[in-house]
C-alpha cells in the first residue's frame, strides 16, 4: 500500500475539520438561526479554515514521522480558540464540555491522518451525509435553582387548596369630593390620604 501524499494527507485534515464542525450541534444551531448574521455559514466555512492554520502545514518531513512536531496545539488550546470563536462570531457561549470534545477529535484527527489513517475522516463524511438536511432542534437544560427558589413536594396540595380561594369582590367606590373654592375663588387644595 501506498502512503498517501502531503497534500492528500493536508487535505484530509481539512476536510476532518470542516466535518467535525458541521456536525457540532452548537455551531450547526447557530448557522441554522443565523445568530452569526447572514452569512452565517461562511463563517462556519471560515472557521475550519481557521482552525486548520492553527496546525503547520503537513508536508513532506512531518507526513513520514509518526508523531506531531511539538509546535502543533494542544486540545485546551483549540478548545478555548472555539469557545472564542463561538462567542466573538456567533455570540453564543457554550457551556457544555462539546467544545474539548471536538478539540480532543480534531487532534485524534491529526494523528490519524499522519500516520496516513484516513478512517475517522470517512466515518464522519457517513455522519454528515446521513444528517445532512436535518435540524439542530434546541433543548432546554434544566435551569439552576435561583437564590430565594426551593423545591417543595406539595406542589400538587397547593393546586388544590387554590381552588378553594374565596371569590374576588369589588371594592365599594368612594365618591369624589368636590373641591373647596374660597371667597376669593381659589381652590383649597387637599392632601390625600395614604
Amino acid at each position: 500500500m501506498e502512503a498517501p501524499s502531503p497534500a492528500q494527507t493536508q487535505t484530509t485534515f481539512e476536510r476532518g475539520i470542516s466535518l467535525l464542525l458541521n456536525l457540532w450541534p452548537a455551531l450547526t444551531l447557530a448557522v441554522q438561526n443565523n445568530w452569526g448574521g447572514p452569512d452565517s455559514s461562511d463563517k462556519r466555512d471560515w472557521f475550519a479554515g481557521a482552525v486548520s492554520e492553527l496546525f503547520p502545514p503537513l508536508t513532506t518531513s512531518t507526513s513520514t514521522s509518526t508523531s506531531a512536531p511539538s509546535e502543533e496545539p494542544d486540545a485546551e488550546y483549540i478548545e478555548e480558540f472555539l469557545l472564542n470563536v463561538m462567542l466573538d462570531e456567533f455570540e453564543v457561549n457554550v457551556d457544555d464540555d462539546s467544545a474539548f470534545e471536538v478539540a480532543e477529535s480534531i487532534i485524534r484527527i491529526r494523528k490519524d491522518c499522519l500516520k496516513g489513517k484516513f478512517d475517522e475522516v470517512e466515518q464522519l463524511g457517513r455522519r454528515y451525509t446521513e444528517k445532512k438536511g436535518s435540524k439542530v432542534v434546541f433543548a432546554k437544560g434544566e435551569d439552576q435553582e435561583e437564590e430565594g427558589e426551593w423545591d417543595t413536594d406539595d406542589d400538587e396540595e397547593e393546586d388544590e387548596d387554590m381552588e378553594d380561594a374565596p371569590a374576588l369582590v369589588q371594592a365599594p367606590r368612594r365618591e369624589k369630593q368636590e373641591p373647596e373654592v374660597d371667597e376669593d375663588g381659589f381652590q383649597t387644595v387637599t392632601r390625600k390620604k395614604r
